[in-house]
């Protein structure tokens, strides 16, 4: 049986310790220096802002300047691959929603591998979807929506900000477990997309509670429900989809924080670590529940395994052709 000589076993071992001596320095001494967000969406959506308030927490936390950089286009490609082509020294931080999962399914090419590129370090929160429409809907609860819609195929419109976005994967997915085909309008922003649910261009649209609900009390847009177990604080009178008679349906936005592949595993770790300090942390719960959003915290593992199951659950959809990048 081959042995290692006792010169080559002090060598490997003598190598080991040193690699674990510079993950150890690494993990102590960082942060030193000016941590960068990447965004790959425009400024004032939900990513941004939850980008935006880990940037102000970090700051707060480690005492180092935390700055963020939009760089929206090409359905968020553009973005994530400068994330991609910078050093994994744990100084540049991608923040996406669950769009990043399906862009790779929708675009097999891309610039970057989705998987090898990064490392997932925390997810960030998790904002529930409600369901919309507007009053010209001749309908009052959510069964008698879908007795609509399955009167009517493909003559009910929801609009979106996009394709692959958040609310058309949450419309897909609601056609699906309804039983009911309705025809999904695309526009460049989500802006563009309430003005048109507002209008009655589009009947049904798919937003966070924050989004939705100036425009329920003020009766331009009536809900039919909302995902979730609970009913919301912030939308008392909104059942849940199980109340309303489709309990499968539980869809939701989320976001989270990834590195470039390589960046050092205690790096990760105290990364991972100081975001679920910070999304436990009083003063940042309380914001969110005022934008009816919830901290969602995991660990590198946990969401990379969020990932997975979402990416099982995609792969369907784009199978079906039911989502498309705009312009395929």
């Amino acid at each position: 049986m081959y042995q290692l000589s006792r010169n080559t076993v002090r060598a490997l071992v003598g190598f080991v310790l040193a690699v674990l001596s510079l993950y150890a320095v690494a993990q102590q001494s960082y942060p030193s220096k000016q941590i960068r967000i990447i965004v790959p969406l425009t400024p004032g959506g939900s990513t941004d802002s939850m980008a935006r308030l880990l940037a102000e927490k970090l700051r707060e936390s480690w005492g180092q300047s935390v700055i963020v950089e939009n760089h929206p286009g090409a359905n968020t490609i553009i973005g994530t691959e400068l994330a991609a082509r910078s050093a994994p020294d744990g100084y540049t931080l991608l923040v996406v929603s669950n769009t990043h999962d399906i862009i790779p399914l929708l675009k097999p090419n891309l610039p970057y591998d989705p998987v090898k590129s990064f490392v997932p370090v925390a997810t960030l929160a998790s904002a529930r979807f409600v369901m919309l429409i507007h009053p010209s809907v001749p309908v009052n609860n959510l069964q008698q929506f879908i007795a609509l819609a399955k009167s009517k195929p493909g003559q009910l419109n929801f609009g979106s900000s996009g394709s692959g976005s958040g609310a058309h994967i949450a419309g897909e997915v609601f056609d699906e477990l309804a039983g009911v085909q309705m025809q999904h309008i695309p526009y460049k922003g989500g802006a563009q997309s309430m003005t048109d649910a507002i209008g009655g261009q589009v009947q049904v649209s798919f937003n966070t509670p924050m989004i939705a609900a100036p425009y329920i009390k003020s009766g331009q847009l009536k809900a039919l429900a909302v995902s979730g177990k609970t009913r919301l604080a912030l939308l008392p009178q909104v059942p849940t989809f199980s109340e309303a008679g489709l309990p499968a349906y539980d869809e939701r936005a989320w976001q989270g924080v990834f590195v470039p592949a390589g960046t050092p595993r205690p790096i990760v770790e105290k990364l991972s670590a100081e975001i679920a300090r910070i999304l436990t942390s009083s003063s940042v719960k309380q914001q969110l529940e005022k934008e009816g959003v919830e901290p969602l915290i995991s660990t590198p593992d946990q969401f990379a395994a969020l990932i997975n199951s979402d990416t099982q659950k995609l792969s369907k959809l784009v199978k079906s052709g039911s989502i498309k990048l705009d312009g395929n």
